[in-house]
């Protein structure tokens, strides 16, 4: 039998478009049929060192300028603008994703990650490739328009909000689907809490606070200690992600309640499941993750601009509240609890969870990959002298591009 393969094209810019590639791929084996793959073209060797670097210096960017990140995203937004972001991205990663699509082969392409689409466009109009496409949205409301570029077959959106972004962005609404953004099934699995804690030695009888921080979230050390010197009974398991140095910090801070602190997980659907609520930042995988899994959300770094919707989108659920000062978090934790609060923001968090939204987008890629015939026809409206004076101007070796 010869599979299907299916490629989810990646990039490392956060760690949430991989989160939703590898949602989508657990889905995906549900058709034995199917090969999948998740491939980040942007670490090949052969990849310039500059481009290759850029994608891993996302979070400091944000982290240590946010009001200039804020300006570039909401400048890069406008139409004009968009387009000449989306022709420098051709021209710096057009080789790069010739290479890996001919490499590959694939019989159809998922895309969670918005600039891979203006250049893969370019390279199907000059190859006259055709390779069906679809896109999938990993922001709940405030949403780039790069991410509805018309080469796409389909476009998943999370939100009816998005939706509306893509039709005024010029999608037609037949390419649009309103599922959800994808995260892992285990999310949405129903566990037994407290055999969960006993296995994690978390206490059966606190309320737990799970934190997770990461390379741009480090600030949970601080937006933590009034609720280590309050007189909560309460239980901390506290995650950085990866971060090492906030890794360090966690391990050498006096902790007054009890504490389990780790690094990078890989078993975090069983730790959200095992927890009461969440601080954490408001990127779109890991709110949608924690919804998912009922678990209210204190909300302690937003991007304005890329992630104000996100943040939005968990208040207007009255599920979550974005906290800015340690004491905000202490109150709002404090009142959750004594106030018997939590079962009830639990129920809220739930209720605007999507935990099925990777099975009916592993669906969606299958059905698209068994049809073989791109319904798009915005390649064929391409102009490619346009597209090879762009490359012959940023000398682009046009002979490789064929």
């Amino acid at each position: 039998m010869t599979k299907k393969r299916i490629l989810l094209l990646i990039a490392d810019a956060g760690y949430g478009h991989r989160s939703a590639a590898q949602a989508i791929i657990a889905a995906l084996a549900d058709y034995p049929d199917v090969e999948a793959e998740v491939h980040n073209p942007l670490d090949g060797e052969d990849v310039p060192a500059v481009i290759r670097k850029s994608q891993y210096q996302y979070d400091k960017f944000v982290q240590n300028m946010p009001e200039l990140y804020q300006q570039a995203y909401e400048a890069s937004d406008i139409p004009i603008v968009n387009s000449l972001v989306e022709s420098v991205a051709t021209v710096a990663l057009y080789d790069i994703l010739r290479r890996t699509v001919k490499a590959k082969q694939p019989d159809g392409i998922v895309i969670p990650y918005p600039y891979y689409q203006a250049p893969l466009a370019a390279y199907f109009s000059l190859s006259e490739t055709s390779i069906p496409l679809m896109t999938v949205v990993t922001d709940l409301a405030t949403v780039h328009r790069a991410w509805f570029n018309p080469v796409s077959d389909l476009c998943v959106v999370p939100t009816a909000i998005v939706a509306g972004l893509a039709q005024e962005s010029g999608l037609p609404m037949d390419k649009v689907k309103t599922i959800g953004i994808p995260v892992h099934p285990d999310f949405g699995r129903t566990y037994d809490q407290a055999a969960l804690r006993q296995r994690l030695g978390w206490a059966t009888d606190k309320t737990v606070i799970l934190a997770v921080g990461s390379d741009r979230v480090s600030n949970i050390p601080r937006m933590l200690q009034p609720v280590n010197h309050a007189n909560l009974d309460v239980e901390m398991a506290l995650v950085a992600g990866g971060n090492d140095e906030l890794y360090a910090e966690f391990q050498q801070t006096e902790w007054h309640q009890p504490t389990h602190i780790y690094n990078f997980v890989e078993n975090m659907p069983q730790l959200m499941a095992a927890a009461d609520c969440i601080v954490c930042k408001a990127g779109g995988l890991i709110v949608t993750e924690a919804l998912a899994a009922g678990l209210p959300l204190l909300l302690v770094d937003v991007i304005e601009g890329q992630e104000t919707g996100n943040a939005a989108f968990v208040i207007d659920a009255n599920a979550g509240a974005h906290v800015t000062e340690p004491t905000e978090l202490l109150e709002t934790v404090y009142h959750w609890i004594q106030d018997g609060q939590l079962p009830t923001k639990q129920s809220y968090a739930r209720q605007a969870g999507q935990p099925h939204a990777a099975k009916e987008i592993a669906k969606l890629a299958y059905e698209l990959v068994s049809q073989n015939q791109p319904s798009s026809d915005a390649v064929k409206q391409l102009d490619n002298n346009s597209i090879l004076d762009l490359f012959a101007r940023f000398g682009v070796d046009t002979e490789a591009s064929r």
